[in-house]
């Protein structure tokens, strides 16, 4: 079943964020573009590279009106022993999810539930709370803040200019397509 255009379940959850402790819930997401960025689990492999790589395109995300949260089965408590512990982990300034009882990794469909963790999903939520772009890929593979950056800003695009739509690698200024009009795209 896709995902695409289903709206976020409430939820309240407990975040580690900028050295504290804080509560984030569904209304929080609410009228701004978000990226929900689930992994596995703290203190792992894969994990801390894809969340450095986030880290160091985060002010760009801000720029664009764009939060990350990251998302694991972990407890906050376990987010702030990692965050202490790890100087890759340190980078990170955007909010850290603890979501230890799975609500939002089941929202998501990205729990493993004989385990306990979720699958690596990266999800793209409109300002309105609807999710419009998301891709889950195997644990052992690991995804590029790039490509997701480059999604939010077409999302973004399409979003404002309804009647185009955003071609394989298109970013900021290139062409677009008006399907029904052209093949070959004109802005």
């Amino acid at each position: 079943m896709s995902m695409i255009q289903k709206m976020v379940g409430d939820f309240t959850v407990e975040a580690f964020h900028n050295d504290a402790f804080k509560t984030v819930t569904r209304a929080d997401i609410l009228g701004k573009w978000s990226v929900f960025f689930f992994y596995p689990a703290d203190f792992t492999f894969v994990c801390p590279t894809e969340l450095a790589d986030l880290a160091e395109k985060y002010d760009e995300f801000k720029a664009i009106g764009c939060e990350i949260y990251s998302v694991s089965c972990d407890t906050h408590f376990v987010h702030k022993a990692w965050y202490d512990t790890s100087e890759t982990i340190k980078k990170i300034r955007y909010p850290m999810l603890a979501d230890p009882t799975g609500v939002l990794a089941r929202g998501f469909d990205v729990l493993i539930e004989e385990k306990g963790l979720a699958d690596r999903g990266d999800f793209i939520v409109n300002p309105e709370g609807k999710i419009v772009a998301y891709e889950v890929v195997a644990g052992n593979v690991g995804r590029n803040a790039d490509e997701i950056f480059r999604q939010v800003q077409a999302s973004q695009f399409v979003a404002e200019h309804g009647d185009q739509v955003c071609p394989a690698r298109w970013k900021p200024g290139a062409k677009t397509l008006k399907p029904g009009l052209d093949l070959v795209g004109r802005l």
